[in-house]
């Protein structure tokens, strides 16, 4: 009995010196062998081109007649957006994410396998994958917005009819743009 006691002691603790938690600068340096803030910087390039398309497409949905000069100044006000997008703080918000789940050898593992030829290639070919699941995706993505856009127009012609007091705008006429927009 006193052996088992042992083992089972002996285990739990080489367990436990084991598990050394990765450091803030170890998850730091894996995120620049990985390239993080270039990888996060290009993901969000894509993801905004596929914005714009889809918000190009509700506003073209919602008023048919609206200008390229007010497509335009959307694109605009998405692209200041993005700029003032706080990406070194992201990653500062991520490193204990990466601390809880890995600790300092598996954060060493996976900057031996980034650093090796395997992972340049993944890393350098994540950007265009990244790019052609997105578009691969894209059709799927619109008849999502297409569902959540006519979800929202039937729940608004429901409330109307229920309390035609809270009716917004006569059905015929398209949605105006807000004077923020214009110009």
């Amino acid at each position: 009995m006193r052996m088992v006691l042992s083992v089972i002691l002996l285990t739990g603790t080489l367990s436990a010196a084991q598990y050394v938690p990765a450091t803030k600068e170890d998850v730091l340096q894996l995120f620049s062998i990985m390239q993080i803030n270039q990888q996060m910087h290009t993901m969000m390039d894509a993801m905004m081109k596929q914005q714009k398309a889809l918000v190009h497409e509700t506003a073209r949905r919602k008023n048919p007649n609206i200008t390229h000069q007010e497509l335009n100044r959307l694109d605009r006000m998405m692209d200041e957006t993005i700029q003032d997008f706080p990406v070194e703080g992201l990653l500062d918000d991520m490193v204990p994410v990466y601390q809880k789940h890995l600790n300092k050898t598996d954060v060493a593992a996976m900057g031996t396998f980034y650093s090796s030829p395997t992972g340049q290639k993944l890393l350098r070919e994540m950007p265009a994958m990244t790019s052609e699941a997105m578009q691969a995706a894209y059709g799927r993505l619109q008849k999502q917005m297409e569902t959540i856009t006519e979800r929202i127009d039937k729940a608004i012609e429901q409330d109307e009819r229920q309390n035609p007091a809270s009716k917004a705008k006569p059905k015929s006429q398209p949605t105006p743009i807000p004077q923020s927009l214009q110009n």
